[in-house]
């Protein structure tokens, strides 16, 4: 148990570290005026810099070089990926919410949706991490995000950490702990309930 324990705090701060040290997902999506020298935002989310970076994978490689024309198609297909995030992401929450009635079943002794329990599990798991993919990949936005104080984004980016955490506890429990198992799966819905709630008022 001690082991487990210190497992879950191990992954919770690697997931806060990597949410609450980085630049909003929400940031910017409009384009502004620029220089040859603010093409790229101060700060990004590590996964945005190994391939929109001024030395990533998309640089190296020429798929999408470092001038204005290309930046713009970027700020596209960043708004582009970022709104399927969004339908994905309500998509997920209503799996949650289907899981957690059909699980509540599960943990009464009823075990004739064992089955339909497994196969949502594993399509709602397909729909967070791809939704998530969606936003820690997409092109980074002209400028850095510097809001002073709570806002919907920022709680958005904070309730992540608690969220991406649960979620991979979630899946590490499933055969090992039940008790932990629930306890990550309701975490994860709640924190990802809110974190959708929060973003509809984003600053």
């Amino acid at each position: 148990m001690r082991f487990r324990g210190i497992l879950f705090l191990f992954l919770l701060s690697i997931t806060s570290s990597v949410v609450y040290g980085q630049e909003d997902l929400f940031a910017q999506l409009d384009t502004a005026e620029e220089t040859p020298f603010d093409l790229l935002p101060e700060r990004m989310l590590f996964t945005q810099r190994i391939l929109w970076g001024e030395k990533g994978v998309m640089r190296l490689t020429g798929i999408s070089d470092l001038d204005e024309e290309h930046r713009m198609k970027e700020l596209k297909l960043r708004k582009a990926m970022l709104n399927v995030h969004q339908v994905i992401g309500y998509a997920t929450l209503a799996g949650m919410v289907a899981q957690g009635i059909i699980g509540g079943q599960l943990y009464k002794g009823d075990y004739s949706l064992y089955d339909t329990h497994e196969t949502l599990g594993g399509v709602v798991t397909a729909t967070y991490f791809t939704g998530a993919a969606l936003s820690l990949f997409a092109p980074p936005p002209l400028i850095s995000s510097k809001e002073i104080g709570l806002s919907g984004a920022r709680a958005h980016k904070w309730l992540a950490s608690v969220h991406l955490s649960a979620m991979i506890a979630t899946q590490y429990y499933k055969e090992r702990d039940k008790a932990l198992h629930k306890a990550s799966a309701y975490t994860a819905f709640g924190a990802y309930a809110a974190a959708t709630v929060v973003i509809r008022f984003k600053q």
